[in-house]
């Protein structure tokens, strides 16, 4: 069984930063890509970012681009999102996925809160 665990949430100031992490174990498998997701009260859950494992292709929403940046670590096997100049409207619970394909995200984290407070 492979596990997710997110860490790094926390509250912090509108313009500030946080890093989360996302740390893979359990029963290893190909990984086609990692990402995180999040969701906000009384919103569905949405895409963020996403990294494809091998050579490290990222990909973002309009709303995050130009200031996450999703990151990967081979050796540990975990992903990062680094989320500058925070706004209040990032405030939601972020969530680690993976990919064993192209389609599906097979894989989930429990979460993390962010809190963004203007």
């Amino acid at each position: 069984q492979v596990q997710l665990v997110e860490s790094g949430g926390g509250l912090v100031q509108a313009g500030g930063s946080l890093r989360l992490s996302c740390a893979a174990s359990g029963r290893m498998f190909n990984t086609y890509a990692r990402g995180w997701f999040r969701q906000a009260p009384g919103k569905e859950r949405e895409f963020v970012a996403r990294i494809i494992w091998s050579g490290g292709s990222t990909y973002y929403s309009d709303s995050v681009k130009g200031r996450f940046t999703i990151s990967r670590d081979n050796d540990k096997n975990v992903v990062y999102l680094q989320m500058d100049s925070l706004k209040p409207e990032d405030t939601a619970v972020y969530y680690c996925a993976a990919q064993r394909g192209m389609i599906t995200w097979d894989y989930w984290g429990q979460g993390t809160q962010v809190t963004v407070s203007s």
